[in-house]
């Protein structure tokens, strides 16, 4: 086997290792940090939302507390501003979805699907849970979601949600006095959750995994024909030339003419050498024949 076929195979056991354990990392990095963006873009929806909840609660129903006597006033309410503040985040992010899933809402739109009871009813066991992250399945391909529990924290909340004969007229004659009532404060009636696709940023990943992993094999397939041009005019070239000359020598050839080599690396001082050998070899010919 010649040299340069010895040479190519271990420069390619190397670079494919190397390739590999590149993929590997790579693929797990890209991996990592799509599900990172996926995540943090999810964080920063829901706490847009809580924020919302917390103004709304805070500076717009105490504006509105007068009017709620005469008509139901849904701006008041901090779930309703909420999936007002969402449905105008989903007309650009239409992939992402916003919940307040309850057990027993008073808006029938809000009532927790299977799943999303589970969730209520995880936060509901284990009081001192703060957040639920987890994927789910959906016919659209896999999602990330993230929940939190939101609990009657202020008494007032109870104006509307005690016992039907307590609450106001109009919330009465909006909703009905059949849903909504018997919440009591502390209690975790309800979860936000927020669902994050997932397809697009791993696919965004992926892609670029491609990208890199085709460009590194481009780096190596110019890298092993670089190494191979400098290794046969380098080396097995100049090798090839003392190999003759040495078979002529050999054969008794001693006019072949001398191997020249510039420079001051290891081939010219073999060359050097082996010139030196072949005059002390054409000396003691001469000698002998003498």
């Amino acid at each position: 086997m010649k040299l340069i076929v010895k040479f190519n195979l271990v420069l390619s056991a190397i670079f494919a290792v190397a390739f590999v354990l590149a993929g590997w990392f790579t693929h797990a990095l890209l991996q990592r940090n799509a599900k990172a963006e996926i995540e943090e873009n999810a964080r920063i929806m829901i706490d847009g939302a809580t924020a919302v909840r917390t103004y709304t609660s805070q500076e717009i129903k105490p504006l509105l507390q007068t009017q709620m006597t005469y008509t139901f006033m849904p701006q008041s309410v901090s779930a309703y501003s909420a999936n007002k503040y969402f449905a105008q985040l989903h007309k650009n992010y239409p992939e992402y979805s916003y919940r307040e899933a309850t057990l027993n809402p008073t808006n029938p739109t809000d009532r927790a699907t299977d799943w999303e009871a589970d969730i209520v009813n995880d936060f509901r066991q284990n009081p001192n849970k703060k957040e639920i992250m987890a994927e789910r399945p959906t016919p659209t391909g896999p999602v990330l979601f993230i929940a939190k529990p939101l609990a009657i924290k202020d008494a007032k909340c109870l104006d509307c949600h005690d016992t039907p004969d307590r609450a106001p007229r109009t919330v009465i004659e909006q909703y009905g006095s059949a849903n909504g009532f018997g919440w009591k404060v502390g209690d975790i009636v309800a979860a936000q959750i927020i669902t994050a696709p997932m397809q697009l940023p791993i696919e965004r990943a992926n892609s670029a995994f491609t990208a890199f992993m085709l460009s590194l094999a481009a780096v190596f397939i110019v890298l092993i024909v670089a190494i191979n041009a400098m290794l046969f005019y380098l080396v097995i070239r100049p090798v090839n030339r003392l190999s003759s000359i040495a078979t002529e020598v050999s054969l008794g050839n001693l006019e072949v003419p001398d191997f020249q080599a510039s420079g001051k690396d290891e081939i010219a001082t073999l060359a050097e050498a082996f010139g030196r050998m072949r005059k002390s070899l054409v000396e003691a010919i001469r000698m002998l024949e003498g």
